[in-house]
């Protein structure tokens, strides 16, 4: 068995736990002790909430809607540059004010402030939103 380090993923907290691991499966989560933020503890979706990693209905690799409707797996290569051609067509035909970025909850502070600079300063939208906000 080996302990992860990681963030959990189920809101923006920030909380540090340990994914148990045995046999490249998680079996489990201890919250990390000394963490600023949970200070030891998790709440019950940090406790519980990994389930989601091993469903069988879990993607495993990116997937790329062909010309006939179908989807079909790809390398994240083809797929990254699907996103940058698609998303560069659009700005060129409908420019920058028309695109809009929603953010998550589910995402770290950190990956959110990624996602406001990538839409501010790289494709130059103010429109960007977030689940949490008040």
């Amino acid at each position: 068995m080996k302990k992860v380090l990681t963030t959990c993923g189920y809101c923006g907290c920030g909380c540090n736990l340990y994914l148990t691991v045995e046999g490249g499966r998680i079996t489990g989560v201890l919250p990390k002790p000394d963490h600023p933020v949970s200070q030891g503890m998790l709440c019950s979706k940090g406790w519980q909430g990994h389930g989601f990693a091993r469903h069988p209905d879990r993607l495993d690799q990116p997937l790329l809607r062909q010309e006939d409707g179908t989807l079909k797996g790809v390398s994240w290569s083809e797929a990254y540059r699907a996103i940058a051609e698609h998303l560069r067509a659009v700005l060129r035909t409908h420019g920058p004010d028309k695109f809009a970025m929603l953010a998550s909850a589910r995402c770290t502070n950190e990956e959110n402030y990624l996602a406001a600079k990538l839409t501010r300063a790289v494709i130059g939208s103010p429109n960007i939103d977030h689940c949490a906000r008040l």
